[in-house]
């Protein structure tokens, strides 16, 4: 998707229709598009957009779908938390992780989570920590310092 969008130079022009009003809502690569990049998303890239840059609605990335780690698993892999937390080990940016039925809510400048999940917050060299449904979303840092 991000890279039909920047090939077909549709990120800037769909972030520019968003800024003058028009109503926005995505759901999966839909929703990471909202956040400033796709570096943290949950899927293996197989092909490579000219830039990983997304439209930067939200001073934050998004991880869709995210799951919690199985104290019960079998699978040796990374988990979510891990992968995240390893982009932090390169990147400012916070990440949002949405469980399924959870969402965040732009309007009239003002960011919170919704849904009927919590949100797992994810800043770099910090704990995550839970945010409840309703609760804002105000990282107090300016867009500018996570680029």
């Amino acid at each position: 998707m991000v890279k039909q969008l920047h090939e077909l130079d549709l990120m800037q022009t769909l972030k520019e229709a968003v800024e003058q009003g028009k109503p926005y809502l995505g759901t999966s690569a839909g929703s990471n598009i909202g956040g400033l990049n796709m570096q943290n998303t949950n899927d293996m890239p197989i092909v490579y957009p000219p830039d990983f840059t997304t439209m930067g609605l939200v001073p934050f990335n998004l991880n869709a779908h995210y799951l919690d780690p199985d104290p019960n698993s079998t699978h040796n892999g990374e988990t979510r938390e891990t992968r995240i937390k390893e982009f932090h080990v390169f990147n400012n940016i916070p990440v949002v992780g949405l469980r399924e039925g959870s969402w965040i809510r732009v309007e009239g400048g003002k960011v919170t989570t919704e849904g009927s999940k919590n949100s797992r917050i994810f800043l770099p060299a910090k704990d995550p920590y839970e945010l409840a449904p309703g609760s804002e979303l105000n990282f107090k840092f300016p867009v500018s310092h996570f680029r």
